[in-house]
């Protein structure tokens, strides 16, 4: 087993982050319905998860979200797809020895040639091929796919009337076993459903951003050779500050690139110390992943499913009055500075 630094006794971070665990453990509370407002309130000011299985089996989408059903409304349509060679779009990657900020390749495809690719690759278990991902992350459901956007509900009622707004944006994401998307967080009030296919998040509170060993990645965007195949290229920015990291860091990508799933890997002083929560969404469950929680996702598919991952999520945008933003912020400060102390003396 690798040796990494240990915090220091007594150091503040390492108590802060036992102490959470101490009080809430590492688990999800799976509810039986969905929240009422005046109940989905209290563990957004706690900050909080849960889960609710089954609560969206009756979504028009769960019944008629299939492939025959999605090539006949979108036959001779194209759609943004996301590209890359391992299934590691936006992501810490390794690059001519360093670590960057891995941007998947972006090109329109039609829908129907899509999702025949995905699900062959699913079914073929082919690991060689390239890993394509429909993930765009800007509203896509209410524009790119506005054909289905009647058949999810508009807003998450108890979110709605709670949080007293609509959803800043709604999400539709298509892919396969092969696509994982890695540890980050969102400053959303995250809702999360799942359509087809199976979902498998890894969870961690904000107080575990010393675990999480954030840095400051060049960006880099994958590219189509002429010869096939895809390989990465540093954005111009981060090349021309290649050579010059106080530079670099003006374009850098602050993100995480420790793993839970490989713990020994990119830590930090306090990476032991995390809990990861652990939780798998099944078609018609439902989420709530809170602003500013650090989630890796993960996806598979049944053997006699159809051979293609779909799910569906609201964002509503945080309330960054309250303490939580300013406490969040203050503990991500000083464990960039603590980690960074501790590690440049290990001399790593």
């Amino acid at each position: 087993m690798c040796s990494h630094p240990a915090a220091a006794p007594g150091d503040p971070l390492a108590e802060l982050i036992t102490t959470y665990n101490e009080l809430n453990g590492a688990f999800i509370e799976e509810l039986a319905e969905e929240p009422s407002p005046l109940e989905f309130m209290r563990y957004v000011a706690r900050n909080t998860p849960f889960v609710v299985r089954g609560a969206a089996s009756s979504w028009q989408s769960n019944q008629t979200w299939d492939k025959e059903y999605l090539v006949r409304l979108f036959k001779g349509q194209a759609v943004n797809v996301a590209v890359t060679p391992f299934g590691n779009a936006d992501a810490p990657t390794d690059h001519d020895g360093k670590i960057v900020f891995a941007k998947p390749h972006e090109e329109d495809q039609d829908f129907e040639e899509f999702i025949n690719y995905v699900i062959n690759q699913e079914k073929s278990k082919d690991a060689t091929s390239e890993v394509r991902y429909a993930q765009t992350q800007n509203d896509n459901l209410r524009n790119e796919y506005f054909p289905l956007s009647h058949q999810v509900p508009p807003s998450v009622p108890f979110a709605r009337i709670a949080l007293d707004r609509d959803p800043e944006a709604v999400n539709l994401w298509i892919g396969t076993s092969r696509s994982v998307t890695a540890l980050h967080k969102d400053n959303y009030e995250n809702i999360y459903v799942q359509i087809r296919g199976c979902k498998h998040f890894v969870l961690l509170p904000p107080c575990c951003q010393p675990c999480v060993n954030e840095r400051t990645l060049m960006p880099a965007t994958y590219a189509r050779r002429d010869l096939g195949g895809l390989a990465l290229e540093l954005d111009e920015a981060s090349n021309e500050n290649k050579d010059r990291p106080e530079d670099g860091a003006l374009h850098g990508v602050p993100f995480a690139t420790w793993d839970p799933d490989h713990p020994d890997t990119n830590a930090t002083p306090y990476s032991h110390l995390a809990e990861p929560v652990r939780v798998t969404l099944e078609p018609g469950d439902m989420l709530y992943l809170p602003a500013m929680w650090y989630h890796k996702v993960s996806q598979s598919c049944p053997e006699d499913g159809e051979g293609f991952v779909l799910a569906v999520n609201y964002w509503y945008d945080m309330e960054f009055s309250g303490p939580l933003y300013p406490l969040s912020s203050f503990v991500r400060n000083i464990g960039l500075q603590t980690t960074s102390t501790v590690l440049t003396k290990s001399g790593r």
